[in-house]
């Protein structure tokens, strides 16, 4: 029997467990076809803090969340062994140390074959994640959906932060470039190169503004074909979002996507060979509200929607 979210009419949603969605808790990734886990860590922005709060608030506000998804006629945990197996350990106070230990606690997580649905956290943790994807799969295809295109050579001297690790992907062999797609790029930067870097690797990169007013169907359809059978992983900053869906971010951004823009990406990688995905950079402080939190918990649920089609057991009807 698969572990099932505490549904509302058992316990009120304002009570009982605080795992996301609801879901009962283990240690570790044993059993599990897929996992919850949250890294709060915020050491490695460069300027509005909180993101170490993210998986708290990201776990809270999935309370709302029901198991079946009415667009898509799908219940993951109907297909799938799921649980939510805390928070990475992270060392507060030393931002390559924490690179290892994430790194570590994920090469935990794939030795069971459990696909990895990361609560952020800066962005910094995706290049750990990415290490450990890549040490069990290989180079992997990538889409990530941000306001930035995170390819800075250096921050303050620094060869990891927030706005690096892409470029630190490329470098060590981690991503095939030709299986790249930013989505959402836009606001300022400094020169062409903060965009056209990851062009010149050979990345996909879709402005924001390419897309303003349009459905992200027919882009979507084009990156299954770009993407193949090769394994995918999501990577998903809420600032691609504009901040009048998700204001509660560090580096907020005008002219972002909608948040129906933000569910067709993530339903357009049904089919694709999903390997994980994370949600980043929701900072609890600037979100008064709850609503950016209540966002970025549907994009997880939606990822895993995506990773259970994946699977083969259900097709869209």
């Amino acid at each position: 029997m698969n572990n099932q979210p505490l549904g509302g009419n058992e316990m009120p949603r304002f009570s009982g467990p605080s795992t996301m969605m609801r879901l009962p808790s283990q240690a570790t990734a044993e059993g599990l076809d897929a996992c919850f886990v949250g890294i709060g860590l915020d050491i490695g922005t460069s300027h509005r803090p909180g993101t170490r709060f993210g998986p708290r608030q990201i776990r809270q506000e999935s309370a709302m969340i029901r198991p079946y998804n009415m667009a898509t006629r799908l219940s993951p945990f109907d297909h799938l062994q799921v649980a939510d197996i805390g928070d990475v350990p992270v060392n507060t106070f030393n931002l390559q140390k924490s690179v290892d230990i994430i790194k570590e606690f994920y090469d935990g997580i794939l030795k069971y074959d459990a696909a990895p649905f990361t609560l952020g956290g800066d962005h910094t943790i995706v290049l750990p994640i990415i290490r450990a994807m890549a040490a069990k799969h290989g180079p992997v295809g990538v889409i990530h959906v941000d306001a930035h295109a995170d390819v800075n050579d250096v921050m303050f001297g620094e060869k990891i932060a927030h706005g690096t690790p892409f470029r630190r992907m490329v470098e060590e062999g981690l991503v095939a470039p030709d299986k790249v797609i930013q989505i959402g790029l836009r606001a300022t930067g400094y020169a062409d190169d903060d965009f056209d870097w990851g062009r010149q690797q050979g990345f996909r990169v879709v402005q924001a503004e390419q897309i303003w007013y349009k459905s992200l169907a027919p882009l979507m359809e084009e990156v299954r074909q770009m993407m193949g059978n090769h394994p995918v992983y999501i990577s998903f900053d809420i600032d691609a979002f504009d901040p009048a869906y998700a204001p509660g971010t560090g580096t907020a951004e005008p002219g972002g996507l909608t948040s129906h823009q933000g569910l067709e990406i993530v339903r357009g990688t049904y089919g694709l060979n999903l390997i994980g995905g994370d949600l980043v950079e929701v900072s609890p402080p600037y979100d008064q509200s709850g609503n950016t939190a209540v966002l970025a918990s549907n994009i997880l649920y939606e990822m895993l929607c995506s990773y259970a089609m994946r699977s083969g057991r259900k097709q869209p009807e």
